[in-house]
């Protein structure tokens, strides 16, 4: 459900000091299927030279924080939850809700065998299929590199 508001201060002579519009990101989740095992997919997942093949042009890792760039453009996450081969989730920094996070999830199905990525991930209001063929490129690209 999307909310708009606005909020601002007013100064004392009554002028609008501050004035903001806020819409509430949209958590959408995807899955996809691997051939790869989970190990493979997770490694694909945290290792930075792995990443680069799919994910980012760089990417450096101290600890817990991961900084990656994409051309001139560059974003920091902290690692909220790690399990390896299950769960990653990170935290933008410039997220704008502590809520907010980007998860990857591994699983392997019951039936087929096969490992299955669920992603949850956030965007504005409006770009949810731009986002879609966003990560079914980026997931094209994983396939590739890491065995489908």
């Amino acid at each position: 459900m999307q909310k708009s508001f606005f909020s601002y201060l007013l100064r004392p002579d009554s002028k609008i000091l501050y004035l903001q519009n806020y819409m509430e990101r949209i958590r959408f989740t995807l899955e996809y299927l691997f051939k790869a095992s989970p190990t493979i997919l997770y490694q694909f997942l945290t290792d930075p030279p792995c990443l680069i093949r799919w994910f980012c042009d760089e990417v450096d890792v101290h600890g817990d924080l991961y900084t990656f760039r994409w051309g001139e453009a560059e974003e920091t996450a902290y690692v909220v939850d790690d399990f390896q081969e299950e769960l990653l989730r990170l935290h933008w920094e410039s997220a704008e809700s502590e809520d907010e996070h980007l998860e990857f999830k591994i699983f392997t199905s019951d039936v087929t065998d096969e490992t299955i990525l669920h992603i949850s991930d956030y965007c504005d209001p409006g770009e949810e299929e731009d986002q879609q063929r966003y990560w079914d490129a980026l997931i094209a690209r994983l396939r590739a590199v890491c065995g489908g």
